[in-house]
């Protein structure tokens, strides 16, 4: 069974797990939205939503469900809280809902969240499967946003454009033109730009999990090479 430690659950869903660099899941959302900051939050917020719930929901009644009759209600639940998403986002953030479209209600195929639900949230209690949800749909969100951050200053030349779609009008002021008078640079907001981006992610990710092991191994190399021995009584 995996751990309930909270530090261990958070480091899994943020870096040693993470559902996008590592278990490569959910890549139809990930590559298909995030061509701006604001579209990859929406989408991310909505994803983290519904992770966490239905997680929250099978852990709560995992001991009444039988083997036959599983899966169908992960996808009964994931469904249910996906439309309570996509109605909300309708109500205050219909802009934003229009634009992400068909992606809101393809939440409910998304492996991250069937996954959790089989592999974590039926095997754990409730606030073990409520972290274990909130980290893993954080850790995909983060790398959804570093996307769409990265697509949208090379395609467009700034960021944060159009939050205000997200966030009222509080949010009108927000965008940055980091790059003044720049052309657009097409490929970078269309899906191939999107799986060369993603690619140097996963590469800089293995990287520095590489560097980090290299690391951690010579500081026990160097442990065990300075440990003295201490010699007590009379040597014959």
């Amino acid at each position: 069974m995996a751990s309930t430690d909270p530090r261990h659950i958070a480091l899994e869903g943020l870096w040693k797990n993470n559902p996008a660099l590592v278990q490569l899941l959910g890549l139809c959302p990930l590559l298909g939205v995030s061509n701006s900051v604001v579209n990859a939050l929406g989408l991310g917020i909505a994803t983290i939503a519904v992770l966490t719930f239905s997680n929250i929901a099978v852990s709560l009644f995992r001991r009444q469900m039988t083997e036959a009759i599983r899966l169908p209600v992960f996808v009964m639940v994931i469904a249910s809280l996906t439309t309570c998403v996509e109605l909300l986002m309708q109500a205050y953030t219909y802009e934003l809902y229009k634009i992400l479209g068909i992606f809101i209600p393809l939440i409910v195929t998304n492996c991250i969240i069937l996954g959790r639900a089989d592999a974590y949230a039926s095997k754990h209690g409730i606030a073990p499967a409520a972290l274990d949800g909130f980290m893993m749909g954080t850790g995909f969100t983060l790398v959804l946003v570093l996307l769409g951050g990265l697509r949208e200053l090379v395609g467009q030349g700034t960021l944060f454009a159009n939050m205000h779609l997200l966030f009222g009008p509080v949010a009108e002021n927000w965008q940055m033109t980091v790059i003044p008078d720049y052309k657009k640079f097409l490929f970078a907001i269309l899906p191939p730009g999107a799986f060369v981006f993603m690619g140097f992610l996963i590469a800089l990710k293995n990287l520095l999990d590489e560097r980090i092991t290299t690391h951690q191994l010579s500081k026990k190399t160097t442990s065990v090479g300075s440990k003295r021995v201490r010699v007590t009584g009379t040597i014959q």
